[in-house]
């Protein structure tokens, strides 16, 4: 594609100007501010809506001296482009929008119109949008038509992508291969990790993981062997062999202690008292038992009876509880309803006084004339038969809401009746039970008066005075032993506190056993991740030998395809990883540090020619800064050297305007405004 003629008017400051390159490369020289990128924006415009730096918010207006836009002018950019030998024609024209609205005498700005015209005839924005997509994409065209547009717009991970998917990745079998041909074996140990179904960056990412964990492990276990260290027991003083035998003996001892303090207790003449005390109290219980039973069996009956009444009281006071909640809910809803009621009546006022008021512009908004009489008729006619069927409408719909929140509360009226009756009958019943628990109530009370005391029993009262004279006898025979048993329990303390102090013995010694075990097994842990450890350090250096050798065949496969550019697509780390980069080397220096302007314009047009290429197409490349490159690079693309010449007081006011040489009208010179 190359570009045949453009044509601005009014945009960004340049009112009338017309590049007539027909086709060839052409030179446009110019002072700072005379419009030479201004051309390079208007190009981008026209197809896609942007500038050159891809921003698609800019100032398209021409401004005043106090920079503001002057109203009232059209924005036009027309674009003749030469595809292949058929001119096609693209014209954009941007306007402000000013309207008359009613009643006022000047037209006001409500905003922007963009028309769109192929070949001369008027065409939507999906249309023209959809016949530029079909001569290339945006993000391609734009990378063809600027040698900067690769290097200083796009993000590094696009001009990778970029690189690879013109000259293609290679595949992990590839980088192995190559390593083995130049005698690196070593990486055949990869082909177990491809066989698996895992790439060799992400088994990269595994190991790393994986040694990261370990090296964690490794760095907390001397921590943990310390701690291990410093928490065991001191065993000084105990001998850990005799502990055994000498708490068992004295657990036999306290065990014969405790026998012999039992047969002072329980020996003799005590033990027999007690036995007959046990049989005293037992038929104590059974007197008590029985007597009991006796009175209870007289009021039983009575007690079931009162204990359903009191049943039926509950559940009938619920009833009536609920009653009346539902009773207080059906009034609340009654006046509920009267008040929507109220609120619709004067609704329904408010609609009917509505009154039909025509409101019709006699201006037609679309050309500003006056409307013919017939047409406003017909218009007043439409909108009153409107306006008295929308209030009839609304008028039913207030009288339907009424009418039938009359008859809900009607409704409920009825049902708070039937409510009441429900309850006065409730009310009753419930008194009548009440009385029948009342009477019940005073019988068992008169049954529990007459009922006699246990006292009374003259077999429980023997039984009494005997357990009585029995507890006399066991407190005089066992006063007599209190010292003996005494004596006894003495020595059970002691051995008690002995026994505990050799079991405090046995568990240090059994905990230091465990610490050194635990120790012992941190040890052992540690020299196996260690070997594991060295392990995975083979792997990440084979990983890394695979990566730099794909590193060198894929940055040799791209810098094969360049003529200038050479392209590092990844960087040495400081802890000797690479991390992937995209930066473009000229003759070794980078290109966003250390290039300068007129190198940066080689390589980029050196990138340029490489992915027209690989594209099969070709764009206008337009070089802003052409000045800062004595001879440019040699190419099929059609070029347009946008150059700011070196001023002098003779020639400022020349330059102060647009000056174009076509290739091939040497010492022609066309000045255009």
């Amino acid at each position: 594609m190359r570009l045949d003629r453009s044509s601005l008017i009014n945009f960004k400051g340049v009112r009338d100007f017309t590049l007539d390159c027909q086709g060839q490369n052409v030179s446009i020289y110019g002072d700072n501010a005379a419009g030479k990128t201004t051309l390079f924006d208007a190009f981008n415009w026209l197809l896609f809506d942007k500038d050159s730096q891809n921003k698609k918010d800019f100032e398209i207006k021409t401004l005043d001296e106090n920079n503001r836009a002057i109203p009232g002018l059209s924005h036009e950019v027309e674009g003749v482009l030469d595809l292949d030998g058929r001119k096609l024609a693209l014209r954009k024209v941007f306007t402000e929008k000013w309207t008359k609205k009613r009643g006022s005498v000047k037209p006001e700005f409500t905003g922007h119109t963009t028309d769109y015209y192929i070949d001369g005839v008027p065409k939507p924005k999906k249309e023209y949008d959809a016949r530029i997509a079909g001569i290339a994409d945006e993000n391609i065209f734009k990378l063809l038509t600027s040698p900067t547009y690769f290097n200083e717009v796009l993000h590094w991970t696009e001009r990778r992508n970029t690189l690879l998917e013109m000259c293609g990745d290679l595949t992990d079998e590839e980088v192995i291969d190559s390593s083995v041909t130049v005698g690196n074996k070593g990486m055949l140990a990869l082909l177990n990790v491809i066989n698996s179904g895992r790439t060799i960056d992400d088994h990269k990412k595994v190991v790393a993981a994986r040694r990261a964990e370990i090296n964690k492990e490794l760095d907390r276990i001397p921590v943990r062997i310390d701690e291990a260290t410093k928490a065991l027991p001191d065993l000084t003083g105990i001998q850990s062999d005799r502990i055994p035998l000498e708490l068992a003996t004295l657990k036999q001892r306290k065990q014969q202690k405790e026998q012999e303090k039992a047969r002072v207790e329980s020996g003799g003449e005590v033990a027999d008292r007690k036995r007959q005390l046990a049989e005293v109290e037992t038929d104590l219980l059974r007197l008590q038992n029985e007597h009991q039973a006796g009175q209870y069996e007289k009021a039983g009956e009575l007690r079931k009876r009162l204990n359903r009444g009191r049943v039926e009281v509950g559940n009938k006071e619920t009833d009536i509880a609920k009653m009346k909640r539902t009773l207080s809910f059906y009034r609340d809803e009654i006046m509920s309803l009267e008040s929507k009621r109220d609120k619709l009546r004067t609704q329904w006022c408010e609609v009917n006084n509505w009154k039909f008021e025509p409101r019709q512009d006699t201006i037609c908004p679309t050309c500003g004339q006056e409307l013919p009489e017939n047409t406003i008729s017909e218009a007043k006619e439409k909108a009153l038969a409107s306006f008295n069927l929308t209030k009839s409408a609304q008028l039913e719909k207030v009288s339907g809401e009424g009418k039938a929140a009359k008859i809900k509360s009607e409704q409920l009226q009825a049902d708070i009746e039937t409510l009441k009756t429900s309850i006065d009958r409730a009310t009753e019943e419930l008194r009548q039970i009440n009385v029948l628990n009342e009477g019940l109530t005073a019988n068992i009370k008169t049954i529990q008066e007459s009922e006699t005391p246990i006292t009374d029993n003259p077999v429980y009262t023997q039984k009494l005075q005997q357990k009585s004279n029995i507890e006399n006898i066991i407190a005089q025979l066992q006063t007599g032993n209190r010292e003996a048993i005494e004596k006894v329990q003495h020595e059970i303390v002691d051995l008690s506190l002995a026994i505990a102090s050799m079991e405090g013995d046995a568990a240090k010694v059994q905990r230091h056993a465990d610490g050194q075990r635990r120790i012992k097994e941190l040890g052992t842990q540690e020299r196996t991740l260690a070997a594991e450890f060295e392990k995975l350090e083979g792997e990440v250096y084979l990983c890394e030998q695979f990566v730099r050798s794909k590193v060198a065949l894929l940055e040799q496969k791209i810098n094969s395809r360049f003529r200038h550019a050479r392209f590092k697509l990844f960087e040495q780390q400081v802890n000797g990883g690479l991390s992937e980069v995209c930066e473009t080397l000229y003759n070794g220096v980078p290109y966003g540090s250390g290039l300068n302007a007129g190198h940066r314009i080689i390589v980029g047009m050196d990138i340029i020619r490489t992915l027209s290429e690989h594209y099969g197409f070709t764009a206008p490349i337009f070089v802003d800064n052409a000045e800062s490159v004595t001879d440019l690079p040699e190419m099929e693309a059609q070029v347009i050297r946008l150059v700011k010449p070196e001023i002098t007081e003779e020639n400022r006011k020349k330059y102060s305007r647009l000056v174009v040489e076509v290739e091939g009208e040497s010492r022609k010179l066309r000045e255009v405004v």
